[in-house]
């Protein structure tokens, strides 16, 4: 299975990983696993190899992953709708953040300064710290002001609005966006 990477950054690629969050369904999980997990980061371009885990490994970078994640969308929406994110999110990303900028090193090369990942590299926990580093680089960005969210209320999927009016609407056009025109023009026929 391929993942939507329509956000225009993986970060926010990465929350919309629990798809219709706000469904009258009820949200679906698109990370069922450690390998959907590694593959979502090496689709993202963030993983170049396949790191290994044990199943027990797995499972336990999963579901950090995932609590990663959700700190992270309550943040993003909480900043949407007008809110202050709860402490626990604010706390959960700040400790994983941390933890993750741990694992590097500041490496010269080319005359200039790089972070580097140390030897644990080839650690299965690199995908997790690899998404914390990428949500840290766009959450302490000026880009974090042009986050927005589908103006679809059940699906609310995560974007960068990069549109030159900055007035985006739809995740993606193809889906909500004709979905919700659809609906529009059904309503108007039957009014």
């Amino acid at each position: 299975m391929a993942f939507q990477l329509i956000a225009g950054h993986p970060a926010l690629d990465f929350v919309n990983t629990l798809d219709w969050r706000f469904g009258s369904r009820g949200p679906q999980e698109l990370l069922a696993s450690y390998d959907d997990l590694v593959r979502f980061a090496q689709q993202s371009k963030l993983l170049g190899h396949r790191p290994r885990a044990s199943r027990s490994t797995g499972a336990r970078v999963l579901k950090r992953s995932i609590e990663l994640r959700e700190a992270l969308a309550e943040v993003f929406y909480a900043r949407l709708d007008g809110r202050t994110p709860s402490s626990e999110a604010r706390h959960t990303v700040e400790r994983y953040f941390k933890e993750a900028r741990l694992r590097q090193t500041l490496d010269w090369k080319q005359a200039r300064l790089e972070w580097k990942w140390r030897a644990q590299a080839a650690s299965a926990e690199l995908p997790f710290w690899v998404l914390a580093l990428c949500a840290e680089d766009l959450m302490t960005s000026e880009a974090a002001g042009r986050v927005r969210a589908c103006d679809n209320a059940e699906c609310r999927w995560l974007f960068l609005d990069t549109s030159k009016n900055h007035t985006r609407r739809w995740c993606d056009m193809k889906l909500c966006g004709n979905r919700m025109k659809a609906r529009r023009f059904k309503i108007r026929r039957n009014a």
